[in-house]
């Protein structure tokens, strides 16, 4: 484990490994080096790049500094990408997807960059976004402890997983639910990332980086709306739907994806 210092102090642990051209990983809600996509992603990548997957602020063994701010995010990834000493490309998966065309809005470098189903909610009329108040909810259930609740109410109410399903999810999934516990507190920062979910036109426009948009085919339709939509709004993008995947996307699809385009494809 190394460490990065951010612009205001915060330490964000991260992990080095492979070899080749850098490549940043930005984890989602809930994720973070030892949990969720780095763990089955980064072997998969390492053979062709150096990989740098870290913890986002308040998760695994990264500090947190309050008050919260997206900034202060942009910072911490702007801190990463200075360890790596080089230009690197960019790997942002859902929330984290979010957090990367913000971070290259405000003047982050990358050679390329790919986003994996960032959760806007497109045009259609049936896709219903998440609560207004739910950041003010999860901070409440923070200051409160409640992790459980916290947990429960963002896999319902944001990300829209029916309850039966995030019931079964505690009841049989229980080292993972208690990693998720562990993090709570950091589901509000993800809300706030995505502020009213609703698609950031402008910001998308601006990219002119060479980009890989990816979803999956069997993900929701109101994802792969988004995936579209960003893909349709990036001038110098390209769109990839894997084929029987879904937000739960299997890291050996996906890493050949990122493999290539990252190593290869040149979008028009």
């Amino acid at each position: 484990m190394s460490i990065a210092i951010s612009k205001d102090g915060t330490l964000i642990a991260f992990s080095e490994s492979g070899n080749g051209p850098a490549l940043v990983l930005v984890d989602g809600a809930f994720c973070y080096r030892d949990h969720g996509v780095s763990p089955g992603l980064v072997p998969l990548l390492s053979n062709r790049f150096t990989v740098y997957s870290y913890d986002r602020r308040g998760r695994g063994e990264s500090s947190d500094t309050n008050p919260y701010s997206v900034d202060r995010e942009i910072e911490d990834l702007q801190a990463i990408i200075e360890a790596t000493g080089e230009t690197p490309f960019i790997c942002g998966m859902s929330s984290g997807a979010a957090l990367l065309i913000q971070a290259i809005n405000k003047g982050v470098n990358a050679k390329k960059i790919a986003l994996f189903e960032p959760p806007y909610i497109a045009i259609n009329e049936n896709d219903v976004p998440p609560p207004k108040g739910a950041k003010t909810i999860l901070e409440n259930f923070a200051k409160q402890g409640k992790k459980t609740d916290a947990v429960k109410y963002f896999m319902t109410r944001v990300m829209g997983m029916p309850a039966l399903f995030v019931f079964l999810f505690r009841i049989f999934g229980k080292s993972l639910w208690k990693k998720n516990e562990g993090v709570a507190h950091t589901l509000a920062y993800d809300v706030a990332i995505m502020g009213n979910f609703s698609l950031p036109g402008e910001l998308l426009e601006k990219i002119s980086l060479p980009t890989l948009v990816i979803g999956g085919e069997k993900s929701p339709e109101k994802l792969l709306n988004a995936v579209k939509a960003v893909s349709w709004r990036i001038s110098n993008s390209e769109l990839c739907l894997l084929k029987g995947q879904s937000h739960n996307v299997s890291m050996k699809v996906l890493a050949p994806e990122i493999t290539h385009f990252f190593n290869h494809r040149q979008p028009f």
